[in-house]
């Protein structure tokens, strides 16, 4: 019986897991699926904005794949670095497959970059959704004007939380801090700037037009900063996704914005090059250089400087990989070298050893971008199953990993976890209302789940 460990319980390591049991090729595959925090679910639970109802959703497919009969969840187990070492978990599993994402974000490098009150995107997001391993921070406070850098969907995620008003996060899980924070945020002004054009923004229409849908809200764009771009003055030889970017924001700039005590401002080509400090030694404003588009599809500087008041400024420049201890990385890429997703060490194929997600193929794509990458991986193990099911194993991992002192959440623990939240929010007259640390997470699976 081939046994495997799935590492990361994110959207890439649950497709793996249903690849591996739901497949018939070689029966009676077993899987564990290891994951650091005591929550499945990955960047579905703790980066899909708590608005986005429709995505989060997502979590009910993935719950049937961690309830089969055949796949084993076990949170709060650490791989690496204090935790499982890499050598080891090898020797537990006929193979391993390590979907652990894309675990850091992107620095602009610049002066000024570490002032208080500059954060990257993902630190927000992950307060506002209650990731254990955040350090609590209002955000917020204090902040009259916001300036979020990068326009992605993380950009228009955070862009648009911090215009939401208290009665629509209210209904959300978000956690009660970071809803009395962002309920009682003076934040007025949000610009949302990026260093190309608006037909190379990356966010998607969907996205960017809940932006113009948003109560108390208006948008601002500016139609000689647009018409900077020679393909927004002509969109028909775009892409359609760009097209449609583009269309959205011809018609905001035909229109004056709608009345609102807020106010979003979409700009374009413009290059942050320092955060400037206030007298009291947080961060500003944001200083700028103007671009213009030049010939090969990038842009260039022109010397000429803006400088953007912000007392808040999240930079949502993407993310990258970090390395794993005990794995090969390539720094460049910021990815696992692999061939098919079995991992290359010095070049050759690592037996049993196997990657899928973004630290198999870099911070691309959507999630439904995690079905095909985890298939390719799932159908390079299973042709390698003959070899490696003739390595013994433990009969049962998980006495294994309990004789190493470690003491996994497992499904039960989780459901218990589960309930704790529903506790919460009822008694708060919410709904489900997220645990937010590490303490009351590991305490509601400890009293009525995982012993």
């Amino acid at each position: 019986m081939l046994q495997v460990a799935v590492v990361g319980s994110g959207p890439s390591g649950v497709y793996a897991a249903q690849g591996l049991v739901q497949q018939e090729r070689v029966p009676g595959v077993r899987v564990d699926v290891l994951d650091r925090l005591p929550c499945p679910y990955g960047l579905v639970r703790y980066g899909v904005a708590p608005d986005h109802e429709k995505i989060k959703s997502l979590q009910s497919t993935l719950r049937t794949v961690l309830e089969h009969e055949r796949v084993r969840f076990l949170g709060g187990v650490r791989v690496g670095p204090d935790g499982l070492p890499a050598a080891r978990l090898k020797e537990l599993y006929h193979a391993v497959v390590y979907c652990v994402g894309a675990a850091t974000d992107r620095h602009l490098g610049i002066p000024g970059e570490e002032l208080p009150g500059s954060w990257s995107a993902t630190d927000f997001v992950s307060w506002y959704s209650a990731h254990p391993d955040v350090v609590p921070d209002g955000f917020v406070a204090g902040a009259r004007a916001a300036v979020v850098i990068g326009v992605g969907n993380v950009a228009v995620d955070v862009t648009r939380m911090l215009a939401r008003g208290a009665a629509e996060l209210s209904a959300t899980d978000m956690p009660q801090a970071a809803l009395d924070a962002l309920s009682g945020s003076q934040v007025r002004e949000i610009q949302m700037v990026g260093r190309r054009g608006p037909s190379q923004a990356r966010f998607t229409t969907k996205e960017l037009r809940e932006l113009g849908g948003l109560p108390d809200t208006g948008i601002v764009v500016d139609p000689a900063e647009l018409a900077l771009d020679p393909a927004y003055l002509d969109p028909s030889g775009l892409p359609a996704a760009q097209r449609r970017n583009v269309e959205v924001m011809r018609g905001w700039a035909g229109h004056p914005p709608a009345a609102g005590s807020r106010r979003i401002r979409l700009r374009f080509f413009l290059r942050p090059v320092e955060l400037l400090p206030d007298r009291g030694g947080r961060v500003g404003a944001v200083r700028f250089e103007r671009t213009l588009p030049d010939s090969s599809g990038g842009v260039t500087g022109t010397g000429v400087h803006e400088d953007i008041e912000a007392q808040l400024v999240l930079r949502s420049v993407g993310y990258r990989g970090v390395p794993l201890e005990g794995l090969p990385f390539d720094a460049d890429r910021g990815t696992v070298p692999h061939l098919a997703g079995r991992v290359l060490r010095d070049g050759s194929v690592a037996p049993g050893e196997y990657v899928a997600g973004w630290i198999k193929r870099g911070p691309t794509g959507v999630i439904g971008t995690n079905r095909p990458c985890a298939k390719e991986t799932v159908t390079s193990l299973l042709a390698d199953a003959p070899a490696l099911v003739r390595r013994e194993v433990p009969p049962d991992p998980l006495a294994a990993l309990r004789s190493e002192g470690l003491r996994p959440v497992d499904w039960a623990g989780w459901q218990s976890i589960e309930r704790a939240e529903a506790e919460l929010g009822a008694s708060l007259g919410r709904g489900v209302v997220k645990l937010p640390d590490w303490q009351s997470l590991l305490r509601a699976a400890r009293e009525r789940g995982t012993p």
